[in-house]
């Protein structure tokens, strides 16, 4: 007899008769119906690291001698805000596959929050990130925001803060609950986006960027030294250039400031796209018709050979008719757009053609063309 178990594990029995078997049967009776229902247990994220936790090393900022530098919390004026965003929800122990809530029983815990905080977090620690370090390709510029942003950072934040000490939880596991890493995470994308909420983006992007930047320098070093890049020195404090490369930051916010403001670089019209070469009219054309789902038919004649058959257009004007030669051939294509004929063109090459008979369509549908 052969019992299986998860991960490809057996367990060998030696071959029973029928009457063992029955005898074995109430042992493995169905589970009861109390499995069904809620624990306290399964109201929380236990405290685990995941592989991806495991392998992201431990930041270490600089914040001054004993942290002088570390930023203050910021407020939260709103008592009910601040109330939703300490609530864990094992607190209420409402049920969570519930689809929706009704407007007038809105969830009370800090979930929501933390779904937005999580967002503005990304968000602006993404814009700190292009002030800092605007030559830093995308590719490294994400490995350097998830260390920034996971579980570890976040709960050891989350910690020098002592946001866990307000946390609402159900009695029963609040010890458990209030040292899970990924629930001191969790409150502190509450907290963010209780701010955001309360206060507006302006005040969480001076408070973020003040309290993220010496974390962002450190994952940066750390990314550097994965890329086989020396180490970056901090700059000195009187401005001095010393031994070896420095972080001269970048931009300033005024710099960035003036750049955002800028007018945008003026794009060309679609006008001015007819005399670019890697464009022109079929391009456009093209374009056009796929911008407004139409359909499109090229119909062409070759008359490259001597006593070859007419051009099949009765309303090709006299003056472009010509005749080609085998080395020389001369096409010859209207285009009809949903049936209906919209342009034509000459050309010695297909595309040529096309091209010619693509500015006659655009004129045709309305577009304006030089």
């Amino acid at each position: 007899m052969v019992l299986r178990f998860p991960r490809g594990r057996h367990l060998l029995f030696p071959s029973l008769s029928p009457l063992r078997i029955l005898a074995i049967r109430p042992y493995l009776s169905p589970p009861s119906t109390s499995a069904l229902r809620p624990t306290w247990r399964s109201l929380y994220s236990e405290t685990s690291i995941s592989e991806t936790e495991e392998m992201t090393p431990a930041l270490k900022p600089d914040f001054g001698k004993d942290d002088a530098f570390f930023p203050p919390l910021p407020e939260i004026r709103s008592q009910a805000i601040k109330l939703q965003v300490y609530t864990h929800r094992s607190y209420y122990a409402r049920p969570n596959h519930i689809f929706e809530d009704s407007q007038d029983d809105l969830s009370p815990d800090n979930e929501k929050f933390e779904h937005l905080g999580d967002t503005v977090l990304g968000l602006t620690i993404t814009n700190l990130l292009m002030d800092m370090f605007p030559g830093l390709r995308v590719g490294p510029s994400t490995k350097i925001r998830a260390m920034i942003v996971g579980n570890p950072t976040l709960a050891e934040i989350s910690l020098k803060y002592k946001l866990p000490d307000h946390l609402r939880l159900h009695p029963a596991q609040s010890i458990t609950l209030r040292a899970s890493t990924n629930i001191q995470a969790d409150v502190f994308e509450a907290f963010v986006g209780g701010v955001f909420l309360d206060r507006g983006l302006e005040p969480v992007k001076t408070w973020i960027n003040a309290l993220f930047r010496p974390y962002a320098f450190a994952a940066y070093q750390v990314a550097r030294q994965q890329h086989g890049l020396p180490p970056l020195l901090p700059p000195n404090p009187d401005g001095s250039d010393g031994p070896g490369p420095r972080y001269t930051g970048a931009h300033t916010l005024g710099t960035l400031n003036a750049q955002l403001q800028a007018p945008p670089a003026r794009l060309p019209e679609p006008g001015n796209l007819m005399n670019q070469p890697t464009v022109g009219h079929l391009a456009l054309f093209n374009q056009h018709l796929q911008k407004h789902n139409r359909n499109v038919e090229w119909v062409y004649s070759d008359r490259a050979a001597e006593g070859g058959h007419p051009y099949s257009d009765v309303g090709l004007p006299q003056e472009m008719i010509m005749k080609g030669t085998k080395s020389t051939p001369v096409w010859y294509v209207k285009v009809m757009v949903d049936g209906q004929f919209c342009g034509r063109g000459r050309g010695n090459t297909k595309k040529a053609a096309r091209n010619e008979a693509a500015k006659e369509g655009l004129t045709a549908l309305g577009v304006i063309v030089r």
